[in-house]
C-alpha cells in the first residue's frame, strides 16, 4: 500500500516497471520487499474486522481505492481517489472482506474534494467525501467509522486494512488484508524524506521496518488507533522499501469532515 496508490498501480502493470512515484525515478530492485500474496508484510483480516471499510471500484469491478463509511450516504477517502476516474465510472462496495462478493453495491452521485488539495502535486490536503445514490444498509458487517479526537503519539501501534497489492507491479488482492504499524514523529518523518514538501502538518507517518507498509490500491484506506480512525492512506514510496508512508490526518481534518457537505470543498460531478 503507498503513493497515489490507485491509478498508479494500473499504469505500472501496463508499463511492467517499478517507479518511485514521488520522485519519478526507478526504484532499486535490490531492495525488493517480501511477497506473501498479501498487504506488504500483513495478513488476511478476520471476517467483519473492519465493517466501516469500503472498496471503491470501477464499474468493470477493478478495485482502485478504499474508504470508510461516515453515515448512510457519505464515504470518506483520499482526494485523488475521487479524481482518478469520473464518478460515473465508479461503484462503492460495502459489507464484505471479499471485494468480489459485495454486501451492498452503491453508486456515487457527487464527490467533494478539499479545495486546497494541491493538484498537480497531489500530496497535501488529499482528502475527499463521496456521496452515494442510496442509503447504506447497516448490519453487523456494515457500520459507521468512529473518528478519533486524539492524535496517536509517536510510538503508537496503529492498524491498516486494505486490498492493496502485495508488492510493486502486482495486482490488488481479493480478500481484505491487515497489518499493525508504528507511528513516527512528524520531524523524524520529514528528515527521513529529506524535508519533502509532501510531508506537511496534515499528515500522519508510519514506519515499522523494511517489507511492511502500504502499496498500490490502498489509497483512502483507514488507519485505526484504539478502534478509531486517525488517518487515510495518501502516498509513500511503493512498496514497503524502508521509507515512511503518509496518511491524511483525520484528527487534523475533523472540522472539514464534519462540515459535510458545506465548507472548503471542490465539487466534482
Amino acid at each position: 500500500m503507498a503513493v497515489r496508490l490507485s491509478l498508479i498501480w494500473l499504469l505500472l502493470l501496463l508499463l511492467g516497471t517499478t517507479i518511485d512515484v514521488t520522485r519519478g525515478k526507478r526504484l532499486d530492485r535490490g531492495r525488493k520487499p517480501r511477497s506473501d500474496n498479501r498487504i506488504v508484510g500483513g495478513q488476511q483480516a478476520d471476517d467483519g474486522v473492519a465493517p466501516y471499510q469500503v472498496s471503491i471500484q470501477t464499474t468493470w469491478k477493478t478495485h482502485i481505492c478504499s474508504g470508510v463509511i461516515l453515515d448512510d450516504k457519505w464515504i470518506l477517502t483520499a482526494g485523488h481517489c475521487a479524481l482518478d476516474f469520473s464518478i460515473e465510472d465508479l461503484r462503492i462496495i460495502v459489507g464484505t472482506n471479499d471485494r468480489l462478493e459485495p454486501g451492498q453495491t452503491l453508486f456515487p452521485d457527487e464527490a467533494l474534494v478539499h479545495c486546497l488539495y494541491d493538484i498537480p502535486y497531489m500530496y497535501n490536503n488529499d482528502i475527499a467525501l463521496i456521496h452515494v445514490n442510496e442509503s447504506i444498509v447497516f448490519n453487523d458487517r456494515t457500520q459507521v467509522v468512529e473518528l478519533s479526537r486524539e492524535q496517536p503519539p509517536a510510538g503508537s501501534v496503529v492498524t491498516l486494512t486494505g486490498w492493496g497489492a502485495p508488492e510493486s507491479s502486482f495486482p490488488t488482492v481479493q480478500h481484505l488484508q491487515t497489518i499493525n504499524l508504528t507511528v513516527i514523529g512528524h520531524e523524524d518523518c520529514r528528515q527521513r524524506w529529506d524535508y519533502h514538501n509532501g510531508v506537511d502538518i496534515g499528515h500522519i507517518c508510519t514506519f515499522t521496518r523494511d517489507g511492511e507498509g502500504a502499496c498500490s490500491g490502498d489509497s483512502g484506506g483507514p488507519l485505526m488507533w484504539e478502534g478509531k480512525l486517525v488517518g487515510l492512506v495518501n502516498w509513500g514510496r511503493a512498496c514497503g522499501v524502508g521509507m515512511p508512508d503518509m496518511y491524511a490526518n483525520t484528527v487534523y481534518y475533523q472540522d472539514w469532515i464534519r462540515r459535510t457537505p458545506t465548507g472548503c470543498k471542490n465539487r466534482v460531478n
